[in-house]
């Protein structure tokens, strides 16, 4: 008998493994992923529920419009929250900070007849020396986050009275309230629509696209597990129809909010820092494992710092944010947003023991309590009842997380 030499193996490229890619155990990875994609499985489920209950006003161009200028500032915080929980920290002030920085920009804008860009200035640059405070405190001086961040309630509630002395100021000058309530429309035409929304939705979807096939091909190429590819594209088209038809809607309503296109560049930007700076991958070390971390080289108390900084910094845009919204600024601004934004940061997907969170999933999950709130809202359902809803909503995405947890446990 000839023996017969076994055929060279042929090297499949990167795009052609990443069209044939998977797992040997698809419910392993299923398992590993839930918590990653259900979050959008939800999010488009709760907002289905929600069309049906209020005979599809939800979605009216209007409303979409409205829901985006009600809750952007809940979503800017939502951002430098689950920065903070990812390294195992929290911040418990960030509704203070919203209030304060509303009202010294209101000071200086409106009492002393400042330049709307100044009082923006200040009040950013505010959030960020509150950011330095607490970042002082928790990195350097060794104090618990729970404990600088209660008492940076207390203290900068306070100072908002002071500022403010304990009256509501009001109206900003218009340019200001463009921040929040401004409108990019008619820069390409269309007819009863606007053209250049629909580019901008166009050009996000396809940046998202290549950005989502790009991390495939990494993750084949390092051998780590992946999601069928029909699954694949399947979660691609769903994003990008949920994404055009909402560019659709905003289109025929008063065109591109501003403050949409300064949520957009926030999320692109530290998307992008959280999983592909090594000041990123640090934050993640150190919520995961803070010793490991150490022992890396990871410069622990300066990371720390700076993270706390960062959420001084989008609380300062908040309250920019949220002052143009309101137009104006009140000594009780800000009240319970560090609650929401918590909460948007946990039903995203941020684990209460730190180490896991993505800023997209905290967005979503702003997003999630934003329907809720809205659709809750037109169907006319009392104040106290929406609260137990969201409560058990923030309850049960804890739970879940706790449950993967002793899951993963179990299975090792």
């Amino acid at each position: 008998m000839t023996r017969t030499e076994p055929e060279p193996a042929v090297a499949e490229s990167a795009p052609a493994a990443a069209l044939h890619a998977g797992t040997s155990d698809p419910r392993t990875l299923i398992m590993r992923n839930l918590r990653q994609s259900g979050i959008y499985i939800a999010f488009v489920a709760i907002v289905a529920l929600f069309t049906v209950l209020t005979n599809g006003v939800l979605l009216s161009p209007g409303n979409i419009t409205n829901i985006v200028l009600q809750y952007s500032y809940i979503l800017v915080l939502a951002i430098g929250m689950v920065i903070l929980i990812i390294a195992g920290h929290i911040d418990l002030s960030v509704g203070s900070i919203v209030a304060l920085t509303g009202a010294v920009s209101a000071v200086l804008v409106i009492q002393n007849d400042q330049p709307w860009a100044v009082g923006a200035l200040a009040a950013v640059a505010v959030g960020i020396a509150v950011g330095a405070w607490h970042g002082f405190w928790v990195a350097y001086v060794g104090m618990p986050a729970f404990i600088v961040t209660l008492a940076g309630m207390l203290l900068f509630r306070g100072l908002t009275l002071q500022v403010l002395d304990n009256v509501s100021l009001s109206p900003f000058p218009p340019e200001y309230q463009k921040v929040a309530g401004g409108f990019l429309n008619g820069l390409l035409g269309g007819q009863g629509y606007d053209a250049f929304t629909l580019l901008i939705a166009g050009i996000a979807v396809a940046g998202y696209t290549v950005s989502v096939f790009r991390t495939r091909l990494a993750r084949i190429r390092y051998e780590q597990p992946v999601e069928s590819f029909p699954l694949f594209v399947a979660r691609v088209l769903l994003v990008a129809a949920v994404v055009m038809y909402f560019a659709w809607q905003l289109a025929h309503a008063r065109g591109l909010p501003i403050v949409l296109i300064v949520l957009a560049v926030l999320v692109l930007a530290y998307g992008l820092m959280t999983k592909s700076s090594v000041f990123g991958r640090q934050v993640y070390a150190i919520g995961g494992n803070l010793s490991a971390a150490m022992l890396s080289g990871v410069k622990v108390r300066k990371v720390n710092f700076w993270i706390f900084v960062n959420m001084g910094f989008l609380a300062g845009v908040a309250g920019v944010i949220y002052s143009s919204r309101s137009n104006g600024a009140q000594p009780a601004a800000g009240n319970m947003f560090e609650l929401d934004a918590i909460a948007a940061a946990f039903i995203g997907g941020a684990a209460v023991a730190g180490g896991v969170g993505t800023v997209v999933g905290a967005v979503v999950g702003g997003l999630i309590m934003a329907v809720m709130s809205n659709g809750m809202q037109l169907m006319g359902v009392e104040q106290s009842t929406q609260s137990i809803v969201k409560g058990l909503v923030l309850l049960l995405a804890v739970a879940f997380d706790i449950y993967n947890k002793r899951r993963a446990g179990t299975t090792r």
